[in-house]
Protein backbone atom coordinates (compact mmCIF):
# COMPACT_ATOMS: atom_id res chain seq x y z
CA UNK A 1 0.00 0.00 0.00
CA UNK A 2 1.54 3.43 -0.85
CA UNK A 3 1.09 7.02 -0.14
CA UNK A 4 -1.84 7.72 -2.51
CA UNK A 5 -4.01 4.97 -1.16
CA UNK A 6 -3.26 6.25 2.81
CA UNK A 7 -4.30 9.69 1.57
CA UNK A 8 -6.91 8.53 -0.21
CA UNK A 9 -7.85 6.97 3.26
CA UNK A 10 -7.86 10.02 4.45
CA UNK A 11 -10.16 11.54 2.39
CA UNK A 12 -12.56 8.34 3.03
CA UNK A 13 -12.62 9.38 6.39
CA UNK A 14 -12.64 12.70 6.15
CA UNK A 15 -16.20 12.02 4.38
CA UNK A 16 -17.43 9.65 7.40
CA UNK A 17 -19.99 10.90 9.55
CA UNK A 18 -22.27 9.64 12.53
CA UNK A 19 -19.49 6.71 12.38
CA UNK A 20 -16.91 5.61 14.80
CA UNK A 21 -13.79 6.10 12.81
CA UNK A 22 -11.88 2.85 14.33
CA UNK A 23 -15.34 0.88 11.90
CA UNK A 24 -14.90 3.37 9.32
CA UNK A 25 -11.74 2.19 8.32
CA UNK A 26 -12.07 -1.14 9.17
CA UNK A 27 -14.80 -0.72 6.99
CA UNK A 28 -12.40 0.87 4.33
CA UNK A 29 -9.88 -1.87 4.60
CA UNK A 30 -13.11 -4.30 3.83
CA UNK A 31 -14.05 -2.21 0.71
CA UNK A 32 -10.86 -2.32 -0.53
CA UNK A 33 -10.52 -5.88 -0.48
CA UNK A 34 -13.56 -6.58 -2.22
CA UNK A 35 -13.11 -4.31 -4.91
CA UNK A 36 -9.42 -6.01 -5.45
CA UNK A 37 -7.37 -2.77 -4.09
CA UNK A 38 -6.24 -4.66 -1.57
CA UNK A 39 -4.88 -8.05 -2.32
CA UNK A 40 -4.08 -11.11 -0.01
CA UNK A 41 -0.22 -10.36 2.02
CA UNK A 42 -0.62 -6.59 1.30
CA UNK A 43 0.84 -4.61 3.82
CA UNK A 44 -0.56 -2.38 6.07
CA UNK A 45 0.29 1.38 6.91
CA UNK A 46 1.97 1.84 10.32
CA UNK A 47 -0.86 2.63 12.73
CA UNK A 48 1.66 5.45 13.87
CA UNK A 49 1.49 6.40 10.43
CA UNK A 50 -1.98 6.24 9.84
CA UNK A 51 -2.85 8.75 13.26
CA UNK A 52 -0.47 10.83 11.83
CA UNK A 53 -2.11 11.23 8.23
CA UNK A 54 -5.47 10.98 9.53
CA UNK A 55 -5.14 13.05 12.59
CA UNK A 56 -6.74 10.55 14.64
CA UNK A 57 -4.84 9.16 17.98
CA UNK A 58 -2.99 6.18 17.92
CA UNK A 59 -5.35 4.13 20.05
CA UNK A 60 -7.73 4.91 17.78
CA UNK A 61 -6.02 3.15 15.03
CA UNK A 62 -5.24 0.64 17.13
CA UNK A 63 -8.76 -0.10 17.55
CA UNK A 64 -9.57 -0.09 13.92
CA UNK A 65 -7.15 -2.51 13.05
CA UNK A 66 -7.89 -4.60 16.02
CA UNK A 67 -11.61 -4.53 14.69
CA UNK A 68 -10.23 -5.69 11.27
CA UNK A 69 -8.83 -8.19 13.21
CA UNK A 70 -11.99 -9.47 14.31
CA UNK A 71 -13.85 -9.40 10.68
CA UNK A 72 -11.01 -11.96 10.07
CA UNK A 73 -9.37 -9.19 7.21
CA UNK A 74 -5.94 -8.86 8.28
CA UNK A 75 -3.67 -10.38 10.92
CA UNK A 76 -0.59 -8.49 12.08
CA UNK A 77 3.34 -9.81 13.47
CA UNK A 78 4.98 -8.17 16.25
CA UNK A 79 7.62 -6.48 14.90
CA UNK A 80 6.53 -6.90 11.32
CA UNK A 81 3.00 -5.13 10.53
CA UNK A 82 -0.04 -5.79 9.75
CA UNK A 83 -1.40 -7.41 6.15
CA UNK A 84 -4.63 -8.32 4.36
CA UNK A 85 -5.65 -11.83 5.06
CA UNK A 86 -8.14 -12.21 2.26
CA UNK A 87 -11.75 -12.44 2.23
CA UNK A 88 -13.24 -15.05 4.33
CA UNK A 89 -13.77 -18.36 2.64
CA UNK A 90 -17.21 -18.03 0.85
CA UNK A 91 -19.06 -21.40 -0.95
CA UNK A 92 -19.57 -19.90 -4.35
CA UNK A 93 -18.69 -21.13 -7.34
CA UNK A 94 -14.79 -19.97 -8.22
CA UNK A 95 -14.60 -17.76 -11.14
CA UNK A 96 -11.97 -15.77 -13.03
CA UNK A 97 -8.55 -16.86 -14.54
CA UNK A 98 -6.04 -19.55 -12.89
CA UNK A 99 -2.35 -20.17 -12.55
CA UNK A 100 -1.63 -23.08 -14.25
CA UNK A 101 1.75 -23.02 -14.53
CA UNK A 102 2.82 -26.92 -15.08
CA UNK A 103 4.59 -28.70 -13.00
CA UNK A 104 6.97 -29.75 -15.62
CA UNK A 105 8.99 -33.35 -14.81
CA UNK A 106 12.45 -34.16 -14.60
CA UNK A 107 13.79 -35.30 -18.22
CA UNK A 108 16.61 -37.34 -17.27
CA UNK A 109 19.32 -36.77 -19.72
CA UNK A 110 20.41 -40.38 -20.12
CA UNK A 111 20.79 -41.07 -23.76
CA UNK A 112 20.82 -45.31 -23.10
CA UNK A 113 17.84 -44.40 -21.55
CA UNK A 114 16.03 -42.55 -24.31
CA UNK A 115 17.20 -45.19 -26.96
CA UNK A 116 15.28 -47.55 -25.02
CA UNK A 117 11.94 -45.22 -25.04
CA UNK A 118 11.83 -45.04 -28.65
CA UNK A 119 12.62 -48.93 -29.30
CA UNK A 120 10.08 -49.93 -27.25
CA UNK A 121 7.52 -47.66 -28.38
CA UNK A 122 9.04 -48.59 -32.21
CA UNK A 123 8.41 -52.23 -31.41
CA UNK A 124 4.56 -52.25 -30.63
CA UNK A 125 3.64 -49.60 -33.04
CA UNK A 126 5.72 -51.83 -35.30
CA UNK A 127 3.05 -54.94 -34.78
CA UNK A 128 -0.16 -52.84 -34.00
CA UNK A 129 -3.10 -53.44 -36.91
CA UNK A 130 -3.36 -49.61 -37.63
CA UNK A 131 -6.66 -49.67 -38.96
CA UNK A 132 -8.44 -51.43 -35.83
CA UNK A 133 -6.41 -48.25 -34.03
CA UNK A 134 -7.88 -45.70 -36.01
CA UNK A 135 -11.25 -46.77 -34.99
CA UNK A 136 -13.36 -45.68 -32.24
CA UNK A 137 -12.85 -48.16 -29.04
CA UNK A 138 -14.91 -49.14 -25.84
CA UNK A 139 -14.07 -46.40 -23.27
CA UNK A 140 -11.83 -47.80 -20.61
CA UNK A 141 -8.96 -49.55 -22.70
CA UNK A 142 -8.92 -52.63 -24.73
CA UNK A 143 -8.47 -55.99 -22.33
CA UNK A 144 -4.75 -56.14 -22.86
CA UNK A 145 -4.21 -52.81 -21.55
CA UNK A 146 -6.47 -52.90 -19.04
CA UNK A 147 -4.62 -55.63 -17.98
CA UNK A 148 -1.19 -54.00 -18.06
CA UNK A 149 -3.36 -50.69 -16.19
CA UNK A 150 -4.42 -52.99 -13.16
CA UNK A 151 -0.65 -55.01 -12.69
CA UNK A 152 0.53 -50.81 -12.27
CA UNK A 153 -2.73 -50.20 -9.54
CA UNK A 154 -1.47 -53.05 -8.14
CA UNK A 155 1.91 -51.82 -6.59
CA UNK A 156 -0.20 -49.39 -4.69
CA UNK A 157 -3.59 -51.52 -4.61
CA UNK A 158 -3.05 -55.12 -4.33
CA UNK A 159 -6.62 -55.86 -4.15
CA UNK A 160 -7.66 -53.62 -7.33
CA UNK A 161 -10.16 -55.24 -9.50
CA UNK A 162 -9.74 -56.06 -13.69
CA UNK A 163 -13.83 -55.25 -13.69
CA UNK A 164 -13.02 -51.84 -11.24
CA UNK A 165 -10.13 -50.59 -13.75
CA UNK A 166 -10.44 -47.97 -16.77
CA UNK A 167 -7.97 -46.30 -18.53
CA UNK A 168 -8.37 -42.70 -19.29
CA UNK A 169 -6.82 -40.03 -21.21
CA UNK A 170 -5.25 -38.12 -18.31
CA UNK A 171 -5.21 -37.39 -15.05
CA UNK A 172 -7.17 -34.08 -15.15
CA UNK A 173 -9.95 -35.12 -17.89
CA UNK A 174 -10.49 -37.88 -15.38
CA UNK A 175 -11.27 -35.19 -12.79
CA UNK A 176 -13.39 -33.47 -14.52
CA UNK A 177 -15.69 -36.67 -15.47
CA UNK A 178 -15.38 -37.73 -11.51
CA UNK A 179 -16.42 -34.40 -10.03
CA UNK A 180 -19.26 -34.08 -12.78
CA UNK A 181 -20.93 -37.52 -11.82
CA UNK A 182 -20.34 -36.91 -7.82
CA UNK A 183 -20.96 -33.19 -7.27
CA UNK A 184 -24.81 -32.87 -7.73
CA UNK A 185 -26.19 -29.96 -7.86
CA UNK A 186 -26.68 -28.32 -3.91
CA UNK A 187 -23.34 -30.15 -3.04
CA UNK A 188 -20.01 -28.98 -2.53
CA UNK A 189 -16.08 -30.49 -3.18
CA UNK A 190 -14.14 -30.69 -0.02
CA UNK A 191 -10.55 -29.62 -0.79
CA UNK A 192 -7.47 -28.65 1.58
CA UNK A 193 -6.69 -24.87 1.61
CA UNK A 194 -3.98 -25.33 -0.34
CA UNK A 195 -4.80 -27.38 -3.45
CA UNK A 196 -3.81 -28.31 -7.29
CA UNK A 197 -4.96 -25.64 -9.74
CA UNK A 198 -6.64 -27.97 -11.79
CA UNK A 199 -8.79 -28.45 -9.56
CA UNK A 200 -9.86 -24.65 -9.19
CA UNK A 201 -10.31 -24.41 -12.93
CA UNK A 202 -12.41 -27.33 -13.45
CA UNK A 203 -14.49 -26.32 -10.59
CA UNK A 204 -14.80 -22.85 -12.27
CA UNK A 205 -15.83 -24.05 -15.51
CA UNK A 206 -18.66 -26.64 -13.89
CA UNK A 207 -19.84 -23.96 -11.78
CA UNK A 208 -19.52 -26.11 -8.74
CA UNK A 209 -18.46 -24.50 -5.49
CA UNK A 210 -15.57 -25.98 -3.37
CA UNK A 211 -15.39 -26.31 0.44
CA UNK A 212 -11.79 -24.95 1.45
CA UNK A 213 -10.90 -27.16 4.71
CA UNK A 214 -7.75 -26.31 7.00
CA UNK A 215 -4.40 -27.51 7.00
CA UNK A 216 -1.66 -28.61 8.97
CA UNK A 217 2.00 -29.86 8.44
CA UNK A 218 0.13 -33.44 8.13
CA UNK A 219 -2.75 -32.50 5.86
CA UNK A 220 -6.35 -31.60 5.61
CA UNK A 221 -7.43 -31.15 9.52
CA UNK A 222 -10.14 -34.21 10.54
CA UNK A 223 -12.64 -32.03 12.96
CA UNK A 224 -12.90 -29.28 10.23
CA UNK A 225 -13.99 -31.59 7.96
CA UNK A 226 -16.57 -33.90 10.00
CA UNK A 227 -17.80 -30.53 10.65
CA UNK A 228 -18.29 -29.84 7.52
CA UNK A 229 -20.02 -33.56 6.82
CA UNK A 230 -22.35 -32.90 9.37
CA UNK A 231 -23.78 -29.85 7.70
CA UNK A 232 -25.32 -32.20 4.98
CA UNK A 233 -23.92 -30.41 1.90
CA UNK A 234 -20.41 -32.36 1.28
CA UNK A 235 -20.42 -34.11 -2.53
CA UNK A 236 -17.08 -36.03 -2.13
CA UNK A 237 -13.54 -35.41 -0.57
CA UNK A 238 -10.52 -34.36 -3.12
CA UNK A 239 -7.24 -35.56 -1.60
CA UNK A 240 -4.01 -35.25 -3.16
CA UNK A 241 -1.90 -37.65 0.01
CA UNK A 242 1.28 -38.51 -1.90
CA UNK A 243 3.75 -36.16 -2.40
CA UNK A 244 0.86 -33.40 -2.49
CA UNK A 245 0.98 -30.18 -5.17
CA UNK A 246 2.10 -27.60 -3.83
CA UNK A 247 3.09 -28.14 -0.50
CA UNK A 248 5.30 -31.94 -0.97
CA UNK A 249 3.29 -33.09 1.96
CA UNK A 250 2.93 -37.30 2.16
CA UNK A 251 0.10 -37.63 4.50
CA UNK A 252 0.76 -39.91 7.13
CA UNK A 253 -1.17 -43.27 7.30
CA UNK A 254 -2.69 -41.98 11.24
CA UNK A 255 -4.22 -39.54 9.46
CA UNK A 256 -5.79 -41.17 6.50
CA UNK A 257 -7.00 -43.49 8.97
CA UNK A 258 -8.76 -40.75 10.69
CA UNK A 259 -9.81 -38.99 7.65
CA UNK A 260 -11.05 -42.15 6.03
CA UNK A 261 -13.31 -42.91 9.14
CA UNK A 262 -15.26 -40.10 8.79
CA UNK A 263 -15.66 -40.36 5.66
CA UNK A 264 -17.23 -43.65 5.79
CA UNK A 265 -19.56 -42.46 8.82
CA UNK A 266 -20.69 -40.17 6.83
CA UNK A 267 -20.74 -42.33 3.62
CA UNK A 268 -19.16 -39.62 1.53
CA UNK A 269 -16.92 -40.76 -2.06
CA UNK A 270 -13.47 -39.75 -2.08
CA UNK A 271 -11.67 -38.93 -5.03
CA UNK A 272 -7.30 -39.77 -4.31
CA UNK A 273 -5.49 -38.03 -6.91
CA UNK A 274 -2.53 -40.34 -6.47
CA UNK A 275 -0.13 -38.56 -9.58
CA UNK A 276 3.03 -38.45 -7.92
CA UNK A 277 2.65 -42.05 -5.88
CA UNK A 278 5.19 -43.69 -8.37
CA UNK A 279 8.19 -41.50 -7.06
CA UNK A 280 7.13 -41.65 -3.30
CA UNK A 281 9.53 -43.68 -1.12
CA UNK A 282 7.26 -46.13 0.27
CA UNK A 283 4.09 -44.18 0.92
CA UNK A 284 1.37 -45.07 3.60
CA UNK A 285 -1.54 -46.78 1.94
CA UNK A 286 -3.62 -45.55 -0.25
CA UNK A 287 -6.93 -44.41 0.50
CA UNK A 288 -8.71 -46.76 -1.87
CA UNK A 289 -7.17 -49.40 0.73
CA UNK A 290 -8.11 -48.31 3.51
CA UNK A 291 -11.83 -46.97 2.12
CA UNK A 292 -12.14 -48.95 -0.76
CA UNK A 293 -16.20 -48.75 -0.98
CA UNK A 294 -15.88 -45.17 -1.28
CA UNK A 295 -12.42 -44.14 -3.01
CA UNK A 296 -11.92 -43.44 -6.75
CA UNK A 297 -8.67 -43.66 -7.05
CA UNK A 298 -6.92 -42.21 -9.63
CA UNK A 299 -3.07 -42.53 -10.84
CA UNK A 300 -1.17 -41.88 -14.13
CA UNK A 301 2.07 -41.34 -16.64
CA UNK A 302 2.08 -37.95 -16.83
CA UNK A 303 4.00 -36.89 -13.29
CA UNK A 304 5.99 -40.54 -14.24
CA UNK A 305 7.00 -40.27 -17.49
CA UNK A 306 5.65 -37.59 -19.26
CA UNK A 307 2.76 -35.07 -19.23
CA UNK A 308 2.79 -35.62 -23.30
CA UNK A 309 1.55 -39.45 -22.80
CA UNK A 310 -1.56 -38.37 -21.24
CA UNK A 311 -2.07 -41.73 -19.67
CA UNK A 312 -4.57 -42.47 -16.15
CA UNK A 313 -5.49 -45.46 -14.55
CA UNK A 314 -8.73 -45.36 -12.65
CA UNK A 315 -10.07 -47.40 -9.93
CA UNK A 316 -13.13 -47.32 -9.15
CA UNK A 317 -15.33 -48.41 -5.78
CA UNK A 318 -17.24 -51.06 -7.74
CA UNK A 319 -18.98 -52.33 -10.92
CA UNK A 320 -22.18 -49.95 -9.99
CA UNK A 321 -20.12 -47.08 -9.23
CA UNK A 322 -18.04 -47.65 -12.37
CA UNK A 323 -20.91 -47.78 -14.81
CA UNK A 324 -21.96 -44.60 -12.69
CA UNK A 325 -18.53 -42.48 -14.18
CA UNK A 326 -18.63 -44.45 -17.50
CA UNK A 327 -21.40 -41.82 -18.86
CA UNK A 328 -19.91 -38.78 -17.38
CA UNK A 329 -16.57 -39.95 -18.64
CA UNK A 330 -16.92 -40.74 -21.78
CA UNK A 331 -19.34 -37.58 -22.46
CA UNK A 332 -15.93 -35.71 -21.78
CA UNK A 333 -13.40 -37.54 -23.44
CA UNK A 334 -14.73 -40.10 -25.93
CA UNK A 335 -11.88 -42.57 -24.88
CA UNK A 336 -7.99 -42.56 -24.43
CA UNK A 337 -6.01 -42.80 -27.25
CA UNK A 338 -5.35 -46.40 -28.60
CA UNK A 339 -1.69 -45.69 -29.47
CA UNK A 340 -0.88 -44.13 -26.56
CA UNK A 341 -2.66 -47.04 -24.47
CA UNK A 342 -0.68 -49.65 -26.36
CA UNK A 343 2.91 -47.61 -25.87
CA UNK A 344 2.34 -47.23 -22.19
CA UNK A 345 1.17 -50.98 -22.04
CA UNK A 346 4.95 -51.75 -23.57
CA UNK A 347 6.80 -49.34 -21.95
CA UNK A 348 4.71 -51.01 -18.62
CA UNK A 349 5.69 -54.64 -19.83
CA UNK A 350 8.92 -54.36 -20.81
CA UNK A 351 10.54 -52.30 -17.80
CA UNK A 352 10.92 -49.07 -19.85
CA UNK A 353 8.58 -47.16 -17.28
CA UNK A 354 10.60 -48.51 -13.92
CA UNK A 355 13.69 -47.71 -15.70
CA UNK A 356 12.54 -43.94 -16.05
CA UNK A 357 10.91 -43.65 -12.90
CA UNK A 358 14.45 -44.71 -11.10
CA UNK A 359 15.97 -42.16 -13.44
CA UNK A 360 13.77 -39.17 -12.34
CA UNK A 361 13.80 -39.84 -8.45
CA UNK A 362 17.81 -40.31 -8.63
CA UNK A 363 18.11 -36.78 -11.05
CA UNK A 364 15.64 -35.37 -8.39
CA UNK A 365 17.11 -36.30 -5.24
CA UNK A 366 20.52 -34.48 -6.95
CA UNK A 367 18.47 -31.04 -7.35
CA UNK A 368 16.97 -31.65 -3.94
CA UNK A 369 20.23 -31.20 -2.59
CA UNK A 370 21.35 -28.17 -4.88
CA UNK A 371 18.29 -26.23 -3.83
CA UNK A 372 19.08 -26.86 -0.17
CA UNK A 373 23.04 -25.93 -0.45
CA UNK A 374 21.69 -22.74 -1.65
CA UNK A 375 18.13 -21.99 -0.17
CA UNK A 376 17.51 -22.04 3.69
CA UNK A 377 16.53 -25.15 4.85
CA UNK A 378 14.50 -24.47 7.36
CA UNK A 379 12.57 -22.86 5.10
CA UNK A 380 11.62 -25.41 2.55
CA UNK A 381 9.34 -28.45 2.47
CA UNK A 382 10.43 -31.00 0.40
CA UNK A 383 10.17 -34.69 -0.26
CA UNK A 384 12.91 -37.38 -2.35
CA UNK A 385 11.36 -38.17 -5.91
CA UNK A 386 9.78 -34.55 -5.79
CA UNK A 387 10.47 -32.44 -8.62
CA UNK A 388 9.11 -29.34 -6.90
CA UNK A 389 9.89 -27.80 -3.51
CA UNK A 390 7.37 -25.36 -1.33
CA UNK A 391 9.58 -22.37 -0.22
CA UNK A 392 8.29 -20.18 2.80
CA UNK A 393 9.19 -16.76 3.14
CA UNK A 394 10.36 -14.90 5.96
CA UNK A 395 7.53 -12.95 7.74
CA UNK A 396 9.42 -9.46 7.59
CA UNK A 397 10.40 -10.45 3.94
CA UNK A 398 10.09 -7.64 1.21
CA UNK A 399 8.78 -10.04 -1.25
CA UNK A 400 5.46 -10.67 -1.66
CA UNK A 401 4.85 -13.99 -2.81
CA UNK A 402 3.44 -12.56 -6.06
CA UNK A 403 5.91 -10.20 -6.63
CA UNK A 404 8.37 -12.60 -6.27
CA UNK A 405 7.14 -15.56 -8.55
CA UNK A 406 7.21 -13.07 -10.89
CA UNK A 407 10.66 -11.72 -11.00
CA UNK A 408 12.02 -14.99 -10.31
CA UNK A 409 10.07 -16.12 -13.78
CA UNK A 410 11.54 -13.34 -15.16
CA UNK A 411 15.10 -14.96 -14.70
CA UNK A 412 13.44 -18.52 -15.89
CA UNK A 413 12.92 -20.19 -12.70
CA UNK A 414 9.82 -21.64 -12.65
CA UNK A 415 8.13 -20.17 -9.58
CA UNK A 416 4.48 -19.94 -8.88
CA UNK A 417 2.68 -18.02 -5.68
CA UNK A 418 0.92 -19.32 -3.03
CA UNK A 419 -2.39 -17.65 -4.19
CA UNK A 420 -2.57 -19.97 -7.34
CA UNK A 421 -3.47 -22.83 -5.20
CA UNK A 422 -5.35 -21.43 -2.43
CA UNK A 423 -9.02 -22.30 -1.60
CA UNK A 424 -10.02 -19.78 1.27
CA UNK A 425 -8.08 -16.58 0.64
CA UNK A 426 -6.07 -16.49 2.75
CA UNK A 427 -2.65 -18.33 0.38
CA UNK A 428 0.18 -18.38 3.04
CA UNK A 429 3.80 -16.48 2.26
CA UNK A 430 5.26 -18.73 0.09
CA UNK A 431 6.25 -19.88 -3.40
CA UNK A 432 6.17 -23.32 -5.55
CA UNK A 433 9.84 -23.67 -7.31
CA UNK A 434 9.46 -26.27 -9.75
CA UNK A 435 13.02 -27.99 -10.97
CA UNK A 436 11.99 -30.35 -13.76
CA UNK A 437 11.16 -29.82 -17.40
CA UNK A 438 13.98 -29.14 -20.50
CA UNK A 439 17.00 -27.86 -18.28
CA UNK A 440 20.27 -29.19 -17.02
CA UNK A 441 21.64 -29.93 -13.46
CA UNK A 442 23.95 -27.38 -14.24
CA UNK A 443 21.39 -24.83 -15.63
CA UNK A 444 18.91 -25.45 -12.28
CA UNK A 445 22.29 -24.64 -10.37
CA UNK A 446 23.30 -21.46 -11.69
CA UNK A 447 19.42 -20.22 -11.46
CA UNK A 448 18.80 -21.52 -7.64
CA UNK A 449 22.13 -19.31 -7.28
CA UNK A 450 20.94 -16.47 -8.84
CA UNK A 451 16.77 -17.09 -7.04
CA UNK A 452 18.98 -17.39 -3.42
CA UNK A 453 20.18 -14.20 -4.02
CA UNK A 454 16.95 -12.38 -4.94
CA UNK A 455 15.21 -13.50 -2.15
CA UNK A 456 18.17 -12.82 0.75
CA UNK A 457 18.86 -9.62 -0.99
CA UNK A 458 15.08 -7.76 -2.26
CA UNK A 459 17.14 -4.34 -1.62
CA UNK A 460 19.26 -4.67 -4.50
CA UNK A 461 16.47 -5.55 -7.20
CA UNK A 462 14.13 -2.89 -5.87
CA UNK A 463 16.83 -0.44 -6.43
CA UNK A 464 17.81 -1.15 -9.29
CA UNK A 465 14.14 -1.21 -10.61
CA UNK A 466 13.69 2.53 -9.77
Amino acid sequence: MDTSDLQRWVRLLQNTSGKPAYRAIADIIADDINSGRLQPRDRLPPLRDLADASGLNYTTTVRAYAEARKRGLIESHPGSGSYIKGKPAQLKPSVGSYEMTMNLMIEPAIPTLVEEIKDSAMTVIAQMDTYNLLRYQAFGGSQNNREMALSWLRRRLPDARYEQTLICPGIHSTLVGLMSALITPGKVLCVESLVYPGIKAIAAQLGMELYPIERDSDGMLVRPFEDACKEGKVGALYLNPTIQNPTTVTMSRSRREVLADVALRYSIPIIEDDAYTMLADNPPPAFASLAPELTYYITGTSKCFGPGVRSAFLHTPGKRQTQRVLAALRATSVMSSPFTDCVVSQWIRDGVADNMIKAVRRESSARLEIAREQLDTHNIIAADGAFHLWLKLPKQSEWSPVELAAHLRSMRVSAVASAAFSTDNNPPNAIRLCYGGPITRDEWRQRIIQAADVIEHPYLVHTNTH
